[in-house]
């Protein structure tokens, strides 16, 4: 999982003579949604803060970001550039422990995860910002999962018919609800126990 850097708060642009390269200002614009989500979260996350402390007006911000949700979005992604991936060792059912241990110690461990959760929270009200979220973070991760899941009913080791699509949902799906509604802890150990119970019955 990408982690959101979590770098000093990035200083007010210095308002200079004529006008800065679009992408100078981008740039600017997503340090500062960057830094304002670390100190405040979506909490304290307003378009004028960022504007304040990119040293760009509102207008400028809105001509890119139709709602504060998604300029938060690529905020945290804009300091997470790497490219999803789900390494693949032949072993699916310690590859599926592996990367699920990984998102549980991202959202559970980091600031970042605070975040996070914020984000999918503010994603059930913000249209933009959730249109956006199954786009650029969780889609493009539960195809990687689903595809790892089909190159191991490939290898025989998973059956057939199971569906790779509701093997991800039930994984990540059971760690996001305890993360948004903690009835239980969310730990390693709640999701090496999720793989092996949900694998004893699609296995091959």
């Amino acid at each position: 999982m990408p982690v959101l850097s979590e770098r000093e708060p990035h200083p007010r642009a210095r308002r200079g003579r004529g006008r800065r390269p679009a992408a100078e200002v981008r740039a600017d614009v997503l340090a500062a949604a960057n830094a304002l989500l670390l100190s405040e979260g979506m909490g304290g996350f307003t378009i004028e803060g960022v504007a304040d402390g990119a040293g760009v007006s509102k207008t400028t911000i809105y001509k890119w970001w139709s709602s504060k949700g998604a300029l938060a979005l690529d905020g945290y992604l804009s300091a997470a550039p790497c490219t999803p991936a789900f390494p693949d060792s032949g072993d699916i059912a310690a590859d599926l422990t592996a990367q699920l241990g990984a998102f549980v110690r991202q959202v559970t461990g980091t600031a970042v995860g605070r975040v996070l959760v914020e984000l999918v929270g503010q994603a059930q009200t913000d249209p933009a910002l959730c249109e956006a979220f199954l786009e650029r973070y969780t889609g493009p991760r539960r195809r990687l999962a689903a595809e790892a899941v089909r190159r191991a009913q490939g290898r025989g080791q998973l059956r057939l018919d199971a569906d790779p699509e509701a093997i991800v949902d039930q994984l990540w799906g059971a760690c996001y609800y305890r993360l948004l509604l903690p009835h239980g802890p969310l730990t390693e150990d709640f999701a090496a126990a999720l793989v092996k119970d949900l694998l004893r019955g699609v296995r091959a």
